[in-house]
């Protein structure tokens, strides 16, 4: 993988709103075709590859790649990445559980911008595990420091929603 690959790869996301649901097998291609450019073991390609499954609506043939992204050691922030499109995958499969055990622990991972991505597509799968206000509490908790005022207020208001009383 090099600057030239990369670029190639940014190009062929820039270019996915053109293909349109009626030519997704061929971005997939287009991404098959990238992806076979890197070694065999790289966990790069199974990432590329679950995006455009993922992006072109299937996301149940998305979470084996993944997985085997992860499982070959997939790092920093393509890492995270993999993480919570995973977990959103998971919950669009019906696997809403096991989207929400992924994504805890980045909870406490060290911080970035993916942040607030992490939060929301855990909000997303506790809500559909019937957990609504943990769900809301974590929205309230990441748009809080957004706000131009009421920081303090809302960032109070989300963690009275999920302490015991």
């Amino acid at each position: 993988m090099d600057a030239d690959w990369e670029k190639r790869m940014a190009s062929a996301w820039g270019e996915f709103d053109a293909y349109g649901e009626e030519r997704a097998g061929e971005f997939r291609e287009r991404i098959d075709e990238l992806v076979a450019e890197l070694p065999e073991d790289s966990a790069r390609g199974p990432f590329e590859r679950a995006c455009a499954f993922d992006s072109t609506g299937h996301s149940d043939k998305a979470v084996p790649l993944y997985q085997e992204a992860l499982t070959r050691g997939i790092e920093g922030y393509q890492r995270r990445r993999t993480v919570i499109q995973m977990a959103s995958s998971l919950r669009n499969t019906g696997r809403v559980e096991e989207g929400i055990a992924l994504l805890t622990p980045e909870l406490d991972a060290e911080h970035d911008e993916l942040d607030d991505a992490v939060r929301a597509t855990l909000a997303l799968c506790l809500i559909d595990a019937d957990r609504g206000r943990e769900a809301v509490s974590l929205a309230v908790g990441a748009l809080a420091p957004h706000l131009p005022r009421y920081q303090r207020s809302m960032a109070n208001y989300a963690r009275l929603l999920v302490e015991p009383e």
